[in-house]
C-alpha cells in the first residue's frame, strides 16, 4: 500500500482503480479490486475486525488495532479473549460467546464492551454481522465498533442524577441525607466515599468564623465503601477530626472549588504529612484517584465530600469530577434544607418547652406526672400543653389543651392560651365560666389576625379540658371545649371514661359550656390527654381508647411507671402529632389538716373566732403564726358580718401554706382601698394584704369566700427535700 502526498494511504499502482478516461465504463467503475477494498477498510475511522469460523481474528484495520493499543500484526490469529488479556472489563469470553452465536444463527446482534487502554476506560458499541459466501453460508463475523464513551458517560450521568433526585433528601435529617449521598457515591462510581460536615451545620447554624481558623474541624457523618466495614477510613463514624487550611481538603473548603487528584508517591507524602495514619491507609488500600468536593448551598459552606478509587482500575476523569460536583451540589441543597429545618424545629421546640411548666407546682391536692412528646414527621412542633395550677383553699386545677396546627405560630398561641388560663384561674372562675372567657379570647385573637395573613394564623379549633379538684371533699368539677374526655382509675382498679357535656372547640363562639361534678375517692388516678395519644395511623379511636383503659387499669408501682406503660404502648416511634399526657393521683385532707366553725352574724363572735383560730394553730404547733392569724380572722369575720350575710363559716387549712377562709352568703365583691387619715374604716383588707402572702375571693352559687394565705416556716424547704 503506497502513501500519497498527505501521508495517507492511496490506491496502489496497478490496482485497477478507475481512471478518468474509464469513468464512462459503468461495468467497472463501481467494483473496486481486493487491494482497493483493503485500502478503503484501512481508511475507515472506526475499528473493523473480522473473525473466521474458527473464531480467530483474521483481519483488522488500523483503528481496531489502535483501540486495544497494539500493532495489527500482533493481534491477528488471536481469539476474542486473547486480544489483550485483562483488557476487557466486560467482554472476553462474553464476546466469544456472542460471535459463536452469530456464526450459529446467522443473525447479527449488538454488543457493548468496556476496555481500559493506557489507564483510560473506553466504552465500545459493536455491531456484529455475519459474512456469507456466494452460496449464502456464514464464513465469519465482522465486528464494527464505535467509541461511545462520551455518550455512555452522558447517559450514565443523567441516570445517576435522576437517581440522586429520588434517593437524596428523602428525609429532613442532616445525617441521613449525608448517608444517602455516600450510598449513591459507591454505586458504580467510587470505591470509598466520606461526607464530613462542620459542627455548626449539625446544630442548624451557619459556619462563618470557622473558615478562618488554621485547622478546620469536621464531624464524620457518613462513610461508605465497597469493602465491608470501611477499612479505608481512619476516622470512626461520628468522630470529630480536622484538616489544616492549607491541605487539599482545606483549600477546597475555603475556595469552594472541587478538585481532582492522582494519588502518586508525592501525593501520598502530602496526605501522610497531614495525618500519618491516613497516608498509611491510602498506601495499604492502593488508593490511586481522589475527588474533593465541597458542600455549598445558597452561599453557605456546609462541609466536604471525598470520593476515592482503589479497586476500580481507571482513575477519575474530568467527567467524573463534573458528575461528583453535580451530585454534591444537589445533596448540599438537601443538607441545607435539613439544617434549616433542624434550626427552626429547635427554635420551636425551645419556645414550646419554655412555655410549658418547668417544674411541678407547689400543691398537695394531687400527685402529678406528665409526659410530652413532639411529633417527628416534619410537620413542625404543635400546640399541645398541660398545666397544674394551685388554687385557693388547697384546691388544684388540672389543664390539658391542644392548638390545631403546627409550627412557631401554634407554639406561640399555646403560650398565650396557657397564660390566659392561669390568669383566669387566679380569679377562681368556675370551669365552664373559664372556658367561656377563653373562647372569647380566642375569637379576639382571630379577629386581630390580618385577612391576608401568609401563615394562616388562626387558632379556631383549639381544644381544652379544665378540671378543679378540691381535696377537702374529694369533689372534682370539669368542663371541656372539644377535648377528649378524661379517664378515671378508681382505687379498686376499675377504669371508666368520664362523660362530660360536649362543648365546642375554642374560637367557635355562640355556644355555651357546661360542667360536671364527680366525687373522686382518695387514691384515684385521673388521666388527661390530647388527641395525639389516641389518634394514630393504622388504629381507630375506639380501639385506642380500649387499649388506654386496659393500660391504665394495670397495676403500676408508681405514676411514672404508669405513664411510661401508656406512652410505650400507644405512641409510635415517630408520632404524627404531639402527645401530652397528665396523670394525677388524688389525695384528701384529713381532719388533722383543716378545721371549720359556723359563726352567727353577730359582732360578738369575732373574739370567739380569734380564740378558736389561736387554739387550732397551737394544736398544729404554729405558735409563731398565731398573732398574724388572729388579725386576719378578725378582719375577715368582721367584713363578713358587716357587708355579707348568713351563713358565715370560718375555715383554717394547713397545706403548703396556712390558709384562712371566711364564707358568707353575699355576692358583694370586696375592694381593696386606701383609707384617708380621718376615715374610721377601710383599712381591713389593706391590713390583710400586708400581713399575708396573697389573698382573694371566689364565688359560688350561694355566696362568696374570701381567703388569705400565709407562708409556713420551712414548708417550701421541706417540700423540696
Amino acid at each position: 500500500m503506497s502513501m500519497d502526498e498527505t501521508g495517507r494511504g492511496g490506491p496502489p499502482e496497478g490496482s485497477g482503480e478507475p481512471t478518468p478516461a474509464a469513468a464512462g465504463d459503468r461495468r467497472t467503475s463501481g467494483v473496486p479490486s481486493d487491494e482497493v477494498r483493503c485500502w478503503i477498510l484501512e481508511q475507515l475511522p472506526v475499528p473493523v475486525a473480522y473473525f473466521g469460523r474458527d473464531q480467530l481474528l483474521a483481519m483488522a484495520n488500523g483503528a481496531a488495532a489502535g483501540s486495544v493499543g497494539k500493532p495489527e500484526a500482533s493481534i491477528l490469529g488471536l481469539r476474542p479473549g486473547e486480544v489483550e488479556p485483562g483488557l476487557f472489563l466486560e467482554g472476553g469470553e462474553g464476546l466469544a460467546e456472542a460471535i459463536a452465536r452469530v456464526l450459529r444463527t446467522g443473525e447479527g446482534e449488538p454488543y457493548e464492551t468496556h476496555l481500559v487502554v493506557a489507564g483510560s476506560e473506553h466504552i465500545w458499541q459493536a455491531a456484529m454481522s455475519p459474512v456469507r459466501n456466494a452460496a449464502g453460508e456464514v464464513q465469519g463475523v465482522s465486528v464494527v465498533t464505535l467509541d461511545t464513551t462520551e455518550q455512555f458517560w452522558a447517559r450514565r450521568r443523567l441516570a445517576v442524577l435522576n437517581k440522586a433526585s429520588m434517593c437524596i433528601g428523602s428525609t429532613l435529617d442532616v445525617g441521613r441525607t449525608a448517608e444517602e449521598l455516600a450510598e449513591l457515591g459507591i454505586d458504580g462510581f467510587a470505591d470509598f466515599v466520606t461526607v464530613d460536615l462542620l459542627a455548626e451545620v449539625l446544630a442548624g447554624d451557619e459556619a462563618r468564623s470557622v473558615l478562618h481558623r488554621d485547622r478546620i474541624s469536621f464531624h464524620r457523618v457518613a462513610q461508605r465503601s465497597v469493602l465491608e466495614g470501611c477499612p479505608e477510613s481512619v476516622v470512626p463514624l461520628g468522630d470529630i477530626h480536622d484538616y489544616n487550611r492549607d491541605s487539599v481538603v482545606g483549600r477546597a473548603l475555603i475556595t469552594g472549588e472541587p478538585s481532582r487528584h492522582t494519588v502518586d508517591e508525592e501525593a501520598l507524602l502530602r496526605w501522610a504529612a497531614e495525618r500519618p495514619d491516613r497516608g498509611r491507609r491510602m498506601r495499604l488500600k492502593k488508593v490511586h484517584s481522589v475527588l474533593v468536593v465541597p458542600l455549598r448551598a445558597r452561599g453557605i459552606t456546609l462541609g466536604i465530600a471525598v470520593f476515592a478509587r482503589h479497586r476500580t482500575p481507571a482513575g477519575f476523569g474530568s467527567a467524573d469530577l463534573q458528575l461528583a460536583t453535580e451530585l454534591v451540589s444537589r445533596a448540599a441543597v438537601c443538607v441545607d434544607n435539613a439544617r434549616r429545618y433542624t434550626r427552626e424545629r429547635a427554635t420551636a421546640l425551645a419556645l414550646q418547652r419554655s412555655l410549658l411548666p418547668r417544674r411541678a407546682a407547689r400543691q398537695q391536692a394531687v400527685e402529678v406526672t406528665t409526659r410530652y412528646l413532639p411529633n417527628t414527621n416534619g410537620a413542625g412542633i404543635g400546640g399541645d400543653w398541660f398545666d397544674v395550677i394551685p388554687l385557693s383553699g388547697a384546691r388544684v386545677a388540672l389543664v390539658v389543651g391542644d392548638v390545631v396546627g403546627h409550627g412557631l405560630h401554634a407554639s406561640a398561641t399555646m403560650g398565650r392560651l396557657r397564660t390566659a388560663v392561669r390568669t383566669l384561674a387566679d380569679v377562681d372562675l368556675a370551669p365552664e365560666e373559664l372556658l367561656t372567657q377563653l373562647d372569647a379570647l380566642v375569637l379576639t385573637l382571630d379577629r386581630e389576625e390580618p385577612a391576608d395573613s401568609a401563615d394562616g394564623a388562626t387558632v379556631a379549633g383549639a381544644t381544652c379540658l379544665y378540671a378543679v379538684y378540691d381535696p377537702a371533699g374529694g369533689c372534682c368539677t370539669m368542663a371541656r371545649a372539644g377535648h377528649p374526655e378524661p379517664m378515671l382509675v378508681r382505687p379498686d382498679g376499675t377504669v371508666e371514661q368520664l362523660e362530660l357535656p360536649s362543648g365546642p372547640p375554642l374560637g367557635v363562639g355562640g355556644l355555651t359550656f357546661e360542667a360536671a361534678e364527680f366525687e373522686l375517692p382518695e387514691g384515684s388516678r385521673l388521666a388527661l390527654y390530647t388527641d395525639g395519644l389516641i389518634e394514630t395511623a393504622g388504629r381507630d379511636v375506639d380501639t385506642a381508647l380500649a387499649d388506654l383503659r386496659d393500660l391504665l387499669g394495670r397495676p403500676a408501682r408508681s405514676l411514672e411507671e404508669a405513664c411510661d406503660n401508656v406512652m410505650d404502648a400507644l405512641v409510635p416511634e415517630q408520632p404524627n402529632d404531639d402527645v401530652a399526657l397528665l396523670l394525677a393521683r388524688t389525695r384528701r385532707l384529713d381532719a388533722g389538716h383543716y378545721a371549720s366553725w359556723d359563726l352567727a352574724a353577730d359582732p360578738a363572735v369575732v373574739s370567739y373566732a380569734r380564740k378558736r383560730a389561736a387554739a387550732q394553730l397551737t394544736a398544729w404547733g404554729l405558735d409563731d403564726a398565731v398573732f398574724t392569724t388572729e388579725l386576719v380572722v378578725s378582719e375577715l369575720v368582721t367584713n363578713a358580718i358587716r357587708y355579707g350575710g348568713e351563713p358565715i363559716r370560718l375555715r383554717l387549712i394547713r397545706d403548703t401554706a396556712l390558709i384562712c377562709e371566711v364564707f358568707d352568703g353575699s355576692s358583694t365583691a370586696p375592694h381593696l382601698r386606701r383609707a384617708r387619715i380621718f376615715d374610721e374604716g377601710g383599712r381591713g383588707l389593706l391590713l390583710v394584704a400586708s400581713l399575708t402572702e396573697r389573698w382573694g375571693a371566689r364565688y359560688t352559687g350561694t355566696g362568696k369566700t374570701i381567703w388569705a394565705e400565709q407562708p409556713l416556716p420551712g414548708a417550701h424547704e421541706a417540700e423540696l427535700l
